[in-house]
């Protein structure tokens, strides 16, 4: 093959923004693009009618309208227009309000920050916070709670330990019933309780108007609320105010994040497929994946700052894609897996799996072309560490191809607001395009709640064992037993790992007796 010809003819690059795409290394024929451009043509037509104001989630009979957040003019309706406007110019004032001391915590200035959130809600402001954040010049040093483990929320507090009447925390969840940020919260509000301090006048909730936790911040006196829509979904949320606001109060020109995305929203707005990046890069999931998720995509960042968009577009591809039925209700379990890790980590990590075992992948190389921002150190005679870097890169894309392995390559001129915002932009459409040409709905999760009702059946249970185990102190019996006496016996393994979660924490009072074989242990309450 020749590879120069094929990459002259199939690599795009956008001029104004200086970022380029380079497909060539998909193995799609020459008349790929021909046979799919008229179910490409219909995908623009289906993000015309996005853009404008279409119902694009039925089950929850609402708009999905993430792309008016850089362009609110674009908004089917003024009072949406309006809002997305002052919501910008009420951060902006906000965080000079919090940089400048005229709002403070009851130890002084904030100069710490807590982010309470989970999904979306963290991984957009965690990927942002590391690509463009720096220690020299950020205005606040920037903590998460991002899940419901204990030990994690006590890592995290151990670093803001005597600082809490200096941290800002910031409640984000649209509903404010999410198990794992309503727990952060109660979590935060203990600490801060403990140390002698009001929470509410270290908080801040980014919500739904009306929401549960909305309410609980109104009627606590917490310094300010802030908008979560409807019509934006948690994995689209980061140029909303669920990733806007945190940026802002780090430091982060946020104006230029909005103005990235506003600007590759443009370029991917066009219906001709050959010179539209989001719409190259749904094609080539489409072929590289057989439209079946038959393939996995392996994201390789080569640049540190970035190495958490795996970890971001892990969650903006899968809970977008991941569908049991397509839009006519056929059973149809459509996906692709998503996984990463930055290089040259990866060279000692697993492209050896890459280059020679099981070729049920294909790869995106992010190529940064900027270094860095401070003077080089060479290395050898005119060679840096970057050029090392950009070393493995290309020869780590080679060395796959050698091995039939396909690759894209996507490369932004340098790590800035500006090239971030446009990196979020060419992804979300390119999720959009992905499911218009498979027929699936990319903008509703019915498997996420499902996740939280199981969930909430678990703790139901949990608390039924502890109920019963205390009602007949003394009592010992093993975890069938148990199971079989609260007439739980379908959920035998589940009140045996409940059992044994609970023996392992004091707090419960539940105490195991080991014994052999394994599943004649009993548990009881002394």
């Amino acid at each position: 093959m020749n590879t120069w010809k094929r990459f002259k003819e199939y690599f795009l690059h956008l001029d104004d923004m200086g970022i380029s795409l380079d497909i060539s290394r998909v193995h799609f024929e020459d008349d790929f693009f021909t046979k799919m451009e008229p179910t490409m043509q219909s995908a623009f037509k289906s993000m015309d009618e996005l853009e404008q104001g279409a119902i694009a989630n039925p089950d929850e009979n609402r708009m999905v309208g993430h792309y008016w957040l850089r362009a609110p003019e674009l908004a089917p309706e003024k009072s949406i227009t309006e809002e997305i406007k002052s919501t910008i110019k009420k951060i902006h004032a906000f965080t000079h309000d919090i940089h400048s001391g005229k709002i403070s915590g009851e130890q002084g200035s904030f100069k710490n920050l807590l982010v309470i959130g989970i999904g979306g809600s963290a991984l957009g402001p965690q990927f942002v916070s590391q690509a463009l954040g720096s220690p020299k010049e950020d205005k606040m040093r920037v903590f998460f709670f991002d899940n419901t483990d204990p030990d994690g929320i006590d890592l995290t507090l151990s670093h803001l330990e005597g600082e809490l009447g200096q941290t800002l925390a910031i409640v984000i969840s649209k509903s404010g019933s999410t198990p794992e940020t309503r727990n952060g919260m109660l979590e935060a509000e203990a600490a801060y309780q403990k140390a002698g301090l009001t929470f509410g006048k270290h908080a801040v909730a980014t919500t739904g108007t009306g929401s549960e936790l909305y309410k609980h911040a109104t009627s606590n006196q917490w310094l300010e609320t802030f908008p979560m829509w409807d019509w934006v979904g948690g994995r689209t949320s980061e140029l909303a105010a669920v990733g806007l606001l945190p940026a802002a109060l780090q430091g982060i020109d946020i104006d230029s994040m909005l103005q990235g995305a506003k600007t590759m929203d443009i370029a991917t707005r066009i219906h001709a497929t050959r010179e539209n990046p989001a719409a190259l890069l749904a094609l080539m999931w489409y072929h590289a994946t057989g439209g079946r998720g038959q393939k996995d995509m392996v994201i390789l960042p080569y640049k540190d700052r970035i190495a958490l968009l795996s970890k971001y577009l892990q969650q903006l591809v899968m809970e977008s894609l991941g569908k049991e039925k397509d839009l006519k209700g056929n059973v149809v379990n459509q996906g692709i897996a998503v996984y990463g890790n930055k290089g040259s980590t990866d060279q000692h990590a697993y492209v050896q799996q890459l280059r020679e075992g099981v070729n049920n992948f294909f790869a995106t190389f992010i190529e940064i072309h900027r270094e860095r921002n401070t003077s080089p150190v060479y290395i050898q005679e005119d060679t840096t560490s970057g050029d090392y870097l950009e070393g493995f890169l290309l020869g780590t894309r080679d060395a796959l191809f050698e091995k039939d392995r396909q690759s894209i390559t996507i490369s932004v001129p340098e790590v800035s607001p500006e090239r971030v915002g446009q990196l979020i932009a060419l992804y979300e459409r390119a999720v959009g395009f992905y499911g218009s040409l498979v027929g699936i709905n990319a903008y509703h999760q019915p498997g996420v709640e499902a996740g939280k009702k199981a969930a909430a059946s678990v703790l139901d249970l949990k608390q039924k064992i502890l109920t019963t185990l205390r009602s007949q102190k003394g009592t010992f019996q093993t975890a069938e037993a148990w199971a079989e006496s609260m007439k739980e016996s379908a959920s035998t393994e589940r009140v045996f790992k409940l059992l044994e979660h609970m023996s392992a924490n004091a707090d419960k009072k539940v105490i195991k007796k080991a014994a052999q074989p394994w599943h004649t242990s009993t548990y009881g309450v002394k």
